[in-house]
């Protein structure tokens, strides 16, 4: 008789990216399932190699050596990440900005560096969106002056844990949750509920702000708390405001829901950067979308969807 397949939850974590990235799923042969688990890390590892600008061969990196001098030709994917980067940049007004980094990479947070302002000012001019030139036909990027860098921190954990949903799709998985630090994708119900996310309290350790019942989404949250020092009282984040090249302030934490995590990720540093008013107004038009913003002074903002009923 032959061995009857077992289902059951599997998943597995590992350290990426900087942070701690996971996948679980539910499959009706356990060893299917785990192979399934091993492709989606396997995804994860490829667009770490690809993406981040610690390894000094990846291919933006090399974006980052060379194209002040010249084109630089770049994956198909790269391409289109970096122009719905761009995308977000445009639409919300520069509040999303991948050049960020041409002060950003002076910044050391566990080393509790920080630039002086005279670094700041020197290199402030390197921030702007409108810098980085793509050449799609060509598929290639160039800085349009000296200094430019680009980083996709912002985005990439979204995309990654996006593109490790469409694999589990693709092999029929119903049921299952990815994440990439602060970035979740849930994939179906979690068999016949939804699946709970907490919202963490940005000061509280173990402490939840709220809870949100997610079916087939994506959610993201950006902190002042991911990577951060703090001196003479001030805490200083890795999450900056590329108008000034410092931390942005007055905002704890947001929190975006939306169909796409590449998209709730980037919308989650760009409210942080935009404030409340300026955030939700944003949120606002765009369908799907919604967010949740805590503020310095403790108080929680929704967006109209989110909005719980008066008197709550």
């Amino acid at each position: 008789m032959p061995a009857v397949a077992r289902a059951e939850w599997v998943g597995e974590a590992i350290d990426l990216m900087g942070t701690r990235v996971s996948v679980e799923l539910w499959h009706d042969d356990a060893a299917a399932g785990r192979a399934l688990v091993e492709a989606v890390l396997d995804e994860y590892r490829r667009i770490d190699r690809e993406m981040s600008t610690y390894k000094p061969e990846s291919p933006i990196s090399r974006v980052n050596a060379e194209a002040a001098s010249q084109p630089v030709p770049v994956s198909r994917e790269l391409l289109d990440l970096v122009g719905r980067a761009l995308e977000l940049s445009d639409l919300s007004g520069g509040a999303f900005d991948i050049t960020y980094d041409s002060v950003g990479f002076l910044y050391d947070f566990r080393a509790r560096r920080r630039p002086s302002d005279e670094e700041i000012g020197s290199r402030l001019s390197a921030i702007d969106w409108r810098h980085v030139v793509l050449d799609r036909d060509a598929s290639t990027i160039r800085f349009s002056q000296p200094g430019v860098r680009i980083n996709l921190g912002g985005i990439a954990k979204g995309y990654a844990v996006e593109r490790g949903a469409a694999i589990l799709r693709e092999h029929g998985v119903r049921h299952a949750v990815l994440n990439a630090g602060g970035d979740t994708r849930v994939v179906g119900d979690r068999r016949g509920q939804p699946w709970i996310v907490g919202i963490r309290h940005p000061r509280l350790d173990d402490e939840i702000v709220t809870r949100l019942p997610l079916v087939d989404e994506a959610v993201s949250t950006s902190g002042d708390y991911e990577r951060y020092f703090e001196e003479d009282g001030r805490r200083y984040h890795h999450i900056l405001n590329p108008a000034t090249g410092r931390p942005t302030e007055g905002v704890l934490s947001v929190t975006v829901i939306g169909p796409d995590a590449t998209m709730t990720d980037g919308l989650s540093t760009t409210l942080f950067v935009l404030g409340v008013e300026e955030g939700l107004e944003l949120i606002e038009r765009l369908p799907g979308y919604e967010a949740v913003i805590v503020t310095a002074d403790g108080k929680l903002s929704y967006s109209s969807g989110l909005a719980p009923p008066s008197g709550e």
